[in-house]
């Protein structure tokens, strides 16, 4: 999956980000297992970084989405 521009984020319906959530939260949580048991033995251990990363956008958006109901 290509890194996701906060633009990108913003274009998704709130349901689109909400759905991507809880896939990258699935996704984080199965690589940082895998790291912890396989004695840090994944592929690609910056994918973890990249999906933290990703969380942090979409809930930035979030939460502007949030403020501007206000």
């Amino acid at each position: 999956m290509p890194r996701l521009k906060a633009k990108d984020i913003r274009r998704m319906s709130k349901e689109e980000r909400q759905k991507l959530l809880r896939e990258l939260k699935l996704e984080l949580i199965k690589l940082r297992g895998q790291a912890h048991s396989g004695g840090g033995s994944i592929e690609k251990p910056a994918r973890i970084r990249e999906i933290r990363k990703t969380i942090a956008r979409i809930l930035t958006v979030e939460r502007e989405e949030e403020l501007k109901q206000r």
